[in-house]
């Protein structure tokens, strides 16, 4: 079963992505954090793929998808956003996709298991 860790500070949606993407059959773990996130990956580096919201205190999506990008080249990063402008910030680029935020979670889902090669 492919992992998958979400990073995203607002409660809420953390609870959804986690159950939309449980209910897709993937094993999911959150974090609050990006500094909670690199504490989870230094323990645990298994997680095939990684979910970063964009504004976070602290830390930043994409300070945080940079530095996943160096010490987990191999790690599969989707930035989920609430914004469309940055998408065309250079830093969005050491991720694998970009995906603005939305109540319908297909795009996601869909985009998820395609990085993963769990197409169905």
């Amino acid at each position: 079963m492919k992992r998958i860790l979400i990073v995203e500070d607002e409660k809420n949606m953390r609870l959804l992505l986690e159950e939309e993407l449980e209910e897709s059959g993937f094993e999911v773990a959150s974090a609050s954090s990006a500094e909670e996130a690199i504490g989870i990956l230094n323990l645990d580096t298994s997680f095939d793929l990684i979910t970063i919201d964009i504004e976070m205190q602290g830390i930043s999506g994409l300070e945080l998808a940079g530095t996943i990008r160096k010490q987990y080249p191999e790690k599969k990063i989707v930035l989920l956003t609430a914004y469309t402008h940055y998408k065309h910030d250079l830093s969005s680029w050491a991720a694998d996709a970009y995906v603005v935020k939305s109540p319908d979670f297909s795009e996601l889902k869909s985009l998820v298991e395609k990085l993963l090669g769990e197409i169905k």
